[in-house]
């Protein structure tokens, strides 16, 4: 099996891929690739003697059937480009990355446009667009890579059109640590697990301002419904939001310090700006940039989400969180519950 990424989710999967196959670990790194052949080493943990690294993506395709990509939003298409020469029809793919792409538009620009769904893609229609591979599918959680890097019980799903996809999948993947649920509602799967990044920070800033459970499980429960608009709007249906991928991976990302997250909510609540947090954060915290693309699709489709509207301007804006807190205890919610 191969794995494309080597940050601590690509890491954590190649060591629960390695339970029941060798695994051809990918990095752009020489030295880091260099570094985990000699000392079976990463981010402190060890790894399998199954595990192999690499820095080459033809051999990967040359040797690797199944390739799971699990790299940041912002480098997976050009990775993509990278690695379509070498796929062919036969290649299934699984991705693990938890975030949105945007094309046509300068991503530094992005506040002096108005994106739609056109300029934004999930990883699995970035697939489809750069490569001629098929057989495509989705892991999404609740997956905390350093959670799974302790060998601590958890489980995921794995979306996919494609039974096939889903099977080898759960075959390759399941063990006593990890179970495999499987679901056809692949767009779901993706959009909950980038949207849920969003909620994660805003349940970060209550955490840094030493708030309790009570209004934290309200942001929760009112992000999980801001999540099915935005799904709903871009063409999912709601039940995809209510499973594992949907309500067990925004309770997990949105209430642990191990999520990047919430630390990253955290930080912005404690008084660090958004430059400091992203300056010093090991690896990147993706709810940030999907809160920019989502505030853009909610002004697109005039969709009443004001947990996003005030997380963008709390994030992009420097809006006082205080006031931000004021307006959404005293937002004029009419229903609990209006998708079911």
């Amino acid at each position: 099996m191969g794995v494309i990424g080597a940050g601590s989710f690509g890491t954590a999967i190649s060591n629960l891929l390695a339970y029941n196959v060798d695994v051809l670990l990918y990095s752009r790194k020489p030295e880091l690739v260099e570094q985990i052949n000699e000392t079976h080493e990463h981010f402190g943990i060890k790894l399998s003697p199954r595990i192999r690294a690499t820095n080459s993506l033809q051999e990967i395709a040359e040797t690797c059937s199944l390739i799971f990509p699990i790299v940041p939003s912002t480098n997976f298409r050009s990775m993509m480009q990278d690695l379509s020469p070498y796929l062919k029809p036969s290649h299934l793919l699984i991705h693990g990355t938890k975030g949105l792409d945007v094309t046509g538009v300068d991503e530094n620009e992005l506040d002096k446009i108005q994106l739609t769904r056109k300029n934004v893609h999930t990883m699995s229609e970035v697939i489809r667009q750069e490569s001629v591979v098929v057989r495509i599918g989705c892991l999404s959680g609740p997956n905390l890579s350093a959670e799974i890097m302790e060998g601590q019980p958890t489980a995921t799903v794995i979306g996919s059109r494609f039974n096939e996809v889903i099977r080898i999948g759960r075959k390759v993947l399941d063990s006593q640590q990890f179970h495999v649920f499987g679901t056809h509602e692949m767009l779901g799967a993706e959009l909950a697990g980038a949207l849920k990044n969003t909620i994660a920070i805003g349940s970060g800033i209550l955490g840094g301002l030493g708030l309790g459970k009570n209004i934290q499980a309200m942001l929760i429960t009112r992000g999980l419904v801001e999540m099915v608009h935005f799904g709903r709007a871009l063409g999912a249906e709601s039940k995809a939001f209510i499973g594992t991928a949907g309500i067990g991976d925004l309770v997990a990302t949105a209430t642990s310090t191990k999520s990047r997250n919430f630390t990253f909510g955290m930080r912005l609540a404690q008084g660090e700006t958004l430059e400091q947090i992203s300056n010093t954060m090991p690896e990147l915290a993706e709810g940030v940039r999907t809160t920019r693309i989502m505030n853009h699709l909610a002004n697109h489709y005039k969709l009443h989400v004001p947990i996003t509207k005030m997380l963008y301007a709390v994030i992009f804006e420097q809006f006082e969180i205080q006031k931000a807190i004021n307006y959404l205890m005293n937002y004029p919610y009419a229903v609990d519950i209006d998708f079911l």
